[in-house]
């Protein structure tokens, strides 16, 4: 049985939920409460001591890391491919995916907080509870030392995150441009498509100056494909929707 311990909303939970559509698999949806700190109590932390979402268990044994995830499950459920059988075109689609975990990841979490409304928990805590929770966690606690509670990150740190979106974006181009297919590996489409889905949707929300059909093209006419994919449509759909019954 595979069950995925997910945020609503969450980047790294939404392109996991995508895979595992793509992939026709049954699942069971853990969803779990961002505000409440699920992710920090110690039953979780068992699964995965990053302290992060997601986490997958596949018969109960965890798997953790987004990009992780998504080419584990592509390497055990062989039945709807989502990597090329070249293995150099393997190696190009995974240092894409480490890109996107080193680079990419990192820099929507900025804008995410900033102007999508999650820093509104932060500013109801008292300074003891902010630094309270922050010290709770393992992986992001430099990354919430960052941020004032009340104001937000400075114009510095926003845009260092901004300029490594636009290399994001830049990069993507150079993709679509080299491949000469709808999707980033070509004809194929890949985990790399998944893997970059939810940040650029994100992209657009936030940036939408930089990401429409004059000012990058080609990028936008992928996203839009993307956005008409069922299994994206059916993740959306239930984006918001309560965890399923176990």
């Amino acid at each position: 049985m595979l069950e995925l311990y997910n945020f609503s909303q969450s980047t790294c939970s939404l392109k996991v939920r995508i895979c595992l559509e793509e992939k026709g698999l049954e699942w069971v949806d853990r969803r779990l409460v961002s505000k409440n700190h699920d992710h920090l109590s110690d039953w979780y932390l068992k699964l995965n001591p990053n302290g992060v979402v997601p986490t997958l268990l596949d018969d109960g044994r965890p798997i953790y890391e987004s990009s992780v995830i998504i080419q584990y499950l592509d390497q055990v459920h062989k039945e709807t491919p989502l990597a090329p059988d070249d293995p150099y075109a393997q190696a190009q689609m995974r240092s894409w995916l480490a890109f996107v975990d080193a680079v990419t990841t990192p820099a929507i979490r900025y804008p995410s907080f900033q102007f999508g409304g999650l820093r509104q928990k932060f500013q109801a805590m008292s300074d003891e509870e902010f630094e309270e929770k922050t010290a709770r966690r393992p992986l992001k606690g430099a990354f919430y030392r960052k941020m004032d509670k009340n104001a937000g990150f400075s114009d510095a740190d926003m845009a260092e995150a901004f300029n490594d979106i636009r290399k994001t974006g830049a990069r993507m181009q150079r993709m679509l441009d080299e491949s000469a297919g709808p999707w980033l590996m070509g004809e194929q489409y890949t985990l790399a498509d998944i893997d970059l889905m939810p940040f650029v949707d994100r992209f657009a929300e936030f940036y939408g100056d930089m990401l429409n059909d004059k000012a990058a093209p080609k990028t936008f006419a992928w996203l839009l494909r993307m956005r008409e994919r069922p299994a994206v449509k059916a993740v959306w759909a239930t984006d918001e929707a309560p965890a399923k019954a176990a």
